[in-house]
C-alpha cells in the first residue's frame, strides 16, 4: 500500500521500532481538574499543569509516544516531552453540547489541525460522542466533524486517530470525567466502527473501547463459554479494520484494563493508548507530588512492563494489518516527488 510521506512519517514515529502503540495519555480533563479543586481549593492552572508534567517525567520514556492535551499538559510540559518519543495533541475540548438526541463534539476555541501540525505533532486526535441510535440531526453534525478533521489531516498529511465512545443518552459529560457506558451492547461498538471505517473520514488509527463492559468483563483464560463469546467480539472488531487499532482504558481498574487488552491483543490490535488505568491510582496522591512520583514508579511502571508483555507475546503490529499486506511504500515516492506531494 502506498501512503503518503507524512503520515507513514506519522505512524513510525507514533509506534515503537516493532510497530506497536505503547502510548501513554495525559489529556485527562475533568478528573484531574476535580482532583485539584477538591484538594488545592480550586482548578488551578498550574496545578494541573504540574500533574501532567510529573506524567510525562515518569512515563514518557516507556512509551512509544504521548497523547497530551493543549490546555495545560502541552505548553507547561513541552520542555519534559521526549523528542525521541511520537506526539499527539488533543482536538476537542471535553465540554459537549447535548440535548435529547445526543452529544455533539465541540474543538477547542481556535485550535485545528493546522496548530496541532505547527505546534510539532505527529498525529491530532480527536474524542468523538457517538451512539449509531442517536438523532439524525447529531448524526449529521458528528459525521460533518470527522469528515472534515479527516480532509485537514489529509491537507497536512499528519496522522488522524478517532477515539469514538457510546455514551448514555439524557447523561450529560458537562464537567464530569468520562465514565463508560455500562449499559452500551456490543452491537454498538461494532456499527460505530463499520460507520466510520469508510475512506472519506481519512482515520488512520482508531482508539477503540471494549465492547464488554469492563465491570463484567470475565478472565481470558478461565476456559468459560464467557470468555470464547467475548474473545468472538473482538474479533469481530478487528475483522471490521484493515487499518490499525488501539485499546482505550476508560478508568477501567488495573486487572480489568489487562483482561481487555488480552482480548484486543489477541484479535488483533496493535497496541493501547492508555491514561487512568496506568497512573490514576497514583494521582490520588496529590497533592503530595513525592509520594505521587514514588507511586509512579512503584505501581504504574511494573503495569506498563506487564501490558507490553502482553502486547508483545499476542500483538499485531501496524504494517501487518491487511491494508497494508503488500508492503509499505511512500506514495509518489520516485523521481517525480517534488512535483507530485501534494499535488
Amino acid at each position: 500500500m502506498q501512503v503518503s510521506a507524512g503520515k507513514l512519517w506519522s505512524l513510525r514515529r507514533l509506534s515503537d521500532a516493532r510497530g506497536f502503540f505503547t502510548m501513554i495519555a495525559v489529556d485527562q480533563r475533568p478528573g484531574v481538574e476535580q482532583l485539584v479543586k477538591e484538594r488545592h481549593g480550586s482548578a488551578d492552572w498550574t496545578e494541573i499543569a504540574k500533574i501532567k508534567r510529573l506524567l510525562v517525567e515518569e512515563l514518557s520514556q516507556y512509551a512509544s509516544a504521548v497523547l497530551i492535551d493543549p490546555q495545560y499538559g502541552y505548553p507547561y510540559a513541552h520542555t519534559a516531552l521526549d523528542p525521541r518519543r511520537g506526539l499527539l495533541l488533543t482536538l476537542e475540548q471535553f465540554d459537549c453540547e447535548e440535548d435529547a438526541g445526543g452529544r455533539r463534539t465541540l474543538l477547542y476555541p481556535e485550535w485545528s489541525v493546522a496548530k496541532v501540525k505547527r505546534a510539532g505533532a505527529d498525529g491530532a486526535k480527536l474524542l468523538l460522542w457517538y451512539r449509531p441510535d442517536a438523532s439524525p440531526a447529531v448524526l449529521a453534525h458528528q459525521h460533518a466533524l470527522v469528515e472534515r478533521i479527516g480532509a485537514e489531516c489529509r491537507q497536512h498529511d499528519i496522522a488522524f486517530l478517532l477515539e469514538p465512545l457510546v455514551y448514555p443518552l439524557g447523561a450529560s459529560a458537562a464537567g464530569d470525567s468520562y465514565h463508560e457506558d455500562s449499559t452500551k451492547r456490543p452491537e454498538m461498538v461494532l456499527a460505530t466502527i463499520e460507520e466510520f471505517r469508510k475512506e472519506r473520514y481519512g482515520i488512520d488509527i482508531f482508539k477503540l473501547e471494549t465492547p464488554i463492559a469492563a465491570k463484567v468483563i470475565v478472565d481470558p483464560d478461565d476456559g468459560s463459554a464467557a470468555a470464547a463469546q467475548t474473545q468472538e467480539w473482538y474479533n469481530r472488531m478487528d475483522a471490521l479494520l484493515d487499518r490499525p487499532w488501539v485499546m482505550l482504558s476508560a478508568g477501567a481498574a488495573m486487572e480489568p484494563f489487562r483482561r481487555i487488552l488480552t482480548y484486543a491483543f489477541r484479535a488483533g490490535a496493535s497496541g493501547y493508548l492508555a491514561g487512568r488505568a496506568i497512573w490514576w491510582p497514583a494521582a490520588l496522591e496529590y497533592p503530595d507530588f513525592d509520594k505521587f512520583r514514588t507511586r509512579v514508579r512503584a505501581h504504574s511502571l511494573p503495569y506498563v512492563e506487564l501490558v507490553q508483555s502482553l502486547l508483545a507475546k499476542h500483538g499485531r503490529p501496524w504494517m501487518d494489518k491487511p491494508a497494508f499486506a503488500g508492503g509499505v511504500t511512500v506514495a509518489d515516492g520516485g523521481p517525480g516527488f517534488t512535483r507530485a506531494y501534494q499535488a
